[in-house]
């Protein structure tokens, strides 16, 4: 079963590995990013399986959440893809 997430992360000092967490957070399958700290992620992963993955990239005062999306809706601003997000969205 494919699963919809939003993934947000907050990295706080000491530490801040952005590179390991990013990349974690792309492991989980095709993936757009929102803002600089909220991906969304299809993936076949369960949320609770998910976050697991992504902590092994995490310091313990790191903080993080993912979330099961079952329907969004979006601003304009910048002109988000939208058409590459719904492809995304409506692969599974």
């Amino acid at each position: 079963m494919a699963h919809n997430l939003f993934v947000a992360y907050d990295l706080m000092s000491p530490g801040q590995n952005y590179d390991a967490v990013i990349s974690s957070i792309k492991e989980l399958g095709p993936h757009y990013q929102f803002q600089f700290s909220l991906f969304y992620v299809n993936t076949s992963l369960s949320p609770q399986k998910a976050h697991a993955h992504i902590s092994n990239a995490l310091d313990v005062n790191d903080r993080l959440i993912v979330i099961d999306a079952h329907g969004a809706v979006t601003s304009t601003w910048d002109r988000p893809p939208i058409s590459e997000i719904n492809a995304i969205w409506f692969s599974s």
